[in-house]
């Protein structure tokens, strides 16, 4: 979404999805530490005003994004700010009642800066919402509130985004990617099965989003993303149920190592760059 502006220097975007649930479910999903790990990044949330939230974006803290909390209205509202690099960032949350069982959820980040410089980078931040958010709309449609164990794994590649999507789809045995169609990895890739709730559209074809039956019920997140010269290929998966732990923990290893061989982490010196734009 477009960065909206006025001639102070005030600047904000905002993201909406309308998800099934009533507010209190809702609120549990975007308001808590267990809610929000079970489709967002692993993240802890002190639930009153003044408390403090950290959101994990990777295993070793490195990028990890700490918030104060400001307001706090359950189960309607909460308000949260960081200091980032345009300075302080302000992000509020607000889940809305509609008719017919489901609730609108809408993110809003203001922050105040003299140049443009960091419009792009929070316009960005507009589509990875958008992504999140379809994550959201099945966690609460068919697994609210269930025991969540999730991870993370991700290679890297020196080729187009293009050429690298359709290398890792191919190695996973994936076929076709259309809404509603079965997908199955093939033997020599960790066992993985579900139907496609969601491809890539025109804007960013590079990402799929499934809901599994194996190896048990969850959903994963798939995309490519062209950055700093390189193509960086995620994996994310959501496992549900009093033995996703268990399951997370035997499967991750697997999947680790498989993208390890397919994608190494690091590229050998020569490697040409990758246009971002490709």
């Amino acid at each position: 979404m477009p960065v909206k502006k006025d001639a102070s220097g005030n600047r904000s975007v905002e993201v909406e999805v309308e998800v099934p649930g009533t507010p209190e479910e809702v609120w549990r999903a975007v308001a808590t530490g267990t809610g929000i790990s079970a489709w967002f990044v692993p993240t802890e949330l002190e639930e009153r005003k003044g408390g403090t939230t950290v959101s994990h974006f990777s295993p070793d803290g490195s990028m990890d994004s700490v918030a104060t909390i400001t307001d706090w209205e359950p189960p309607r509202r909460f308000a949260a700010e960081t200091t980032e690099q345009p300075g302080t960032v302000a992000t509020e949350w607000t889940v809305e009642t509609r008719a017919g069982g489901t609730c609108t959820v809408r993110v809003v980040h203001r922050w105040f800066a003299s140049t443009d410089e960091w419009d792009d980078q929070f316009e960005g931040h507009t589509g990875g919402w958008l992504s999140a958010f379809r994550i959201l709309r099945l966690y609460l449609a068919s697994f609210s509130g269930q025991p969540c164990a999730s991870f993370q794994v991700m290679g890297v590649s020196a080729a187009p985004k293009p050429e690298a999507w359709s290398t890792l789809t191919r190695a996973l045995g994936f076929s076709s990617l259309a809404e509603g169609a079965r997908v199955s990895t093939t033997a020599g890739t960790p066992p993985l099965a579900g139907t496609v709730v969601y491809a890539g559209q025109a804007e960013w074809p590079e990402q799929v989003l499934l809901q599994l039956d194996e190896p048990t019920r969850g959903s994963a997140f798939l995309m490519a993303l062209a950055m700093g010269g390189r193509v960086y290929l995620t994996f994310r998966a959501f496992l549900y149920g009093e033995e996703a732990l268990a399951i997370a923990e035997r499967v991750e290893a697997s999947w680790k190592a498989w993208f390890g061989e397919q994608f190494p982490p690091e590229l050998p010196a020569h490697a040409a760059p990758t246009d971002a734009h490709e």
